[in-house]
């Protein structure tokens, strides 16, 4: 059996055009070379009318895209554990009103 090689050290820089935000709408879109994930803010001024702001898109490979699903279903199911299963049924049909903050 051959040694396993040392990790390397990793250093997370956060570059100057750096930025944080919130989404609660993402959507996927597929091709042979790359996913690409559109996050945006959907909000409601009534049940028949819902805008989504898109603000944001990251471009994945395909590789990259399967590495982001393992994590997150490794975290989704550490916090389930925590707190309990998430319901992806909503609970009424229509978003809040107003902005989203």
């Amino acid at each position: 059996m051959s040694p396993v090689p040392p990790q390397p050290q990793v250093n997370l820089v956060q570059t100057p055009d750096y930025r944080e935000s919130y989404a609660n709408s993402v959507q996927v879109r597929v091709s042979v070379w790359d996913f690409q994930l559109v996050f945006g803010l959907a909000s409601s001024e009534s049940p028949e009318h819902v805008t989504i702001r898109n603000h944001q898109a990251i471009f994945l490979s395909p590789q990259q895209a399967k590495a982001l699903w393992n994590v997150l279903g490794q975290n989704l199911a550490q916090y389930e554990q925590a707190f309990g299963n998430l319901n992806l049924e909503p609970q009424n049909q229509s978003f809040p009103r107003g902005p989203v903050n």
